[in-house]
Parts: C-alpha cells; structure tokens; sequence
C-alpha cells in the first residue's frame, strides 16, 4: 500500500499571496456544526438524557458517602491500633532501661 501525500494548496512561489486560491478552514474540515439529533444521539450514547444524569448522580454520590464512612471508620482503627502499639513499644522499652 503507497500512502501519496495530499496537498490543499498550491504552494508554488508565483501562489503564494495571502489572496491565493487556498481553501478556506470551512472547506478543508467541514461546517462544524452538528444537527439537534446528532447532540441528542451522542447524549444519549453517554447516558445523559432525559433525567437520568441526576438520578445517576445521586447514585454514584450515596456510593462515595458509604466509602467515605467505611474510611473514616477503618482510619479510626489504624490510629487506635497504632496508639497501643507505640504505648506497648514505650512500656517495653521502660521497663528493660529500668532493670
């Protein structure tokens, strides 16, 4: 397969003032602009149509709330956890420079 460049305008020396016969940026991408139907059909695709983001929303914020709680709980045990660790560590240490 031979892959041949593409050229949108001449660039020759005797064409190359700014009113030349180069395409416009509408001309080489296309108008842009997409119909209401396209905008619904993509809205759609990614699930944000008729409420349902909000609904979806409200789901994926009740999921971050329990985490949250589930974190917050287990950070409770790691620091009461380490605390009597460190204290045991302390009393051990004591009592050995004690003797």
């Amino acid at each position: 397969m031979e892959l041949t460049p593409v050229l949108f305008y001449d660039t020759t020396a005797e064409n190359t003032s700014m009113g030349s016969k180069a395409p416009g940026w509408a001309d080489q991408w296309g108008s842009g602009s997409f119909s209401k139907e396209d905008d619904e059909k993509f809205m759609a695709k990614i699930g944000h149509n008729n409420g349902n983001a909000s609904k979806k929303m409200a789901g994926v914020k009740a999921a971050a709330s329990t985490g949250l709680d589930k974190a917050k709980t287990a950070a409770q045990k790691v620091k009461s956890g380490t605390s009597v660790g460190i204290k045991w560590v302390k009393n051990q240490y004591q009592k050995k420079t004690s003797k």
